[in-house]
């Protein structure tokens, strides 16, 4: 036998040489779960509703502030006190005008019953009568006209204390001690209940999908997280932005967020199925997202996916995967396509230790 047949022959005894495996893997089949549906929306924080506090009374100084930016206040609570010495005495002048009517009034009375007796007798005529009782109509005219005068003076003299529409907290603080203040001028602001609400930016085509009542969960810029419930969606959409706000009720004690901050929230929407797999199967290269699936020779494939929406470990695969697929559940930032793999069973999970 020739040295060739020789060879030939060693040869063909060696075994074949598999590919060797480039790394141990765990798969997993994506699952079908339910999923919460939301939306992500930025907006600013403002008070529910803002109440301008001022006064009716004309050209009288301030002579005492009560309250301060940041206070808390009750209904019907005093935040400012005007000078009232002139408003007093016209009180007084008022009071005594009404009281010299009454007197009028009450002799014009008597007169009048006089009068009516004395007709009645056949001394007084019917056009004496008449004068009678047009002058104690004339005094009861005065005696009202003077108690209405009062009144008004009443009304003005309670103007010189600023009382709180509502109960909330202070804003803003315009009045000084001192100053003299005109009607209507802009005293202090009040966020009313001390409220404050979020109003969130959200598209044309988001707003559709929004139902009043929805929970709303907002992260505000001071870092505080908040529970809210949407009270109201506009009815228009801006002509410029085409966005629309989204009014989102927040609870009384907000800590550390206050009316003005900037906010991110998220407005649930329901639930719905999707294919999802572990987050750990999701490798995200040059900005894309790709999962690597074992076919049935051990091989490895890459497949570009879409994801969306993440929930307990769990990341949605909306496009790119069918639902039958094996997936690498780790590790597959180690791989590249068309490498081969030896496939383990998932490690199972470890039992709670028995308590004594």
């Amino acid at each position: 036998m020739g040295w060739s047949h020789v060879a030939l022959a060693a040869q063909d005894s060696q075994p074949t040489l598999s590919a060797k495996p480039t790394l141990t893997v765990t798969v997993a089949a994506p699952q079908v779960a339910n999923m919460a549906q939301k939306i992500s929306a930025n907006g600013n924080l403002a008070a529910w509703q803002e109440a301008v506090v001022g006064t009716e009374a004309n050209g009288l100084k301030i002579t005492e502030v009560r309250v301060n930016v940041g206070d808390r206040v009750q209904r019907g609570d005093v935040l400012a006190v005007l000078q009232a010495d002139s408003l007093r005495a016209e009180l007084a002048q008022a009071e005594g005008l009404l009281a010299e009517a009454a007197a009028s009034a009450q002799e014009a009375k008597a007169q009048a019953e006089r009068a009516r007796s004395l007709q009645q007798q056949g001394f007084f005529s019917a056009a004496q009568l008449s004068q009678a009782v047009a002058a104690e109509a004339s005094s009861v005219a005065r005696v009202q006209s003077a108690r209405a005068l009062v009144q008004l003076q009443n009304v003005r003299l309670s103007q010189t204390q600023v009382r709180a529409p509502d109960a909330g907290v202070i804003s803003a603080r315009q009045a000084t001690v001192g100053s003299v203040v005109g009607a209507g001028t802009e005293l202090f602001r009040l966020i009313r209940q001390g409220r404050i609400e979020w109003r969130a930016e959200v598209t044309a085509a988001e707003i559709g999908r929004i139902q009043v009542g929805a929970p709303v969960q907002i992260k505000a810029a001071s870092g505080q997280l908040l529970q809210g419930k949407v009270r109201m969606v506009a009815p228009s959409v801006d002509a410029q932005t085409r966005n629309a706000l989204v009014y989102v009720d927040l609870p009384a004690q907000t800590g550390s967020a206050r009316a003005g901050m900037y906010a991110q929230g998220e407005i649930a929407l329901g639930q719905s199925q999707a294919l999802t797999v572990p987050q750990t199967a999701v490798v995200v290269r040059d900005g894309f997202s790709y999962v690597y699936t074992v076919g049935t020779d051990q091989k490895v494939s890459q497949l570009k996916v879409q994801t969306g929406r993440q929930s307990a470990g769990r990341v949605e695969v909306t496009s790119g995967l069918k639902g039958d697929a094996r997936v690498v559940a780790s590790g597959g930032a180690f791989l590249n396509h068309g490498d081969t793999v030896r496939v383990v069973d998932a490690p199972a999970p470890q039992a709670a230790p028995a308590t004594k």
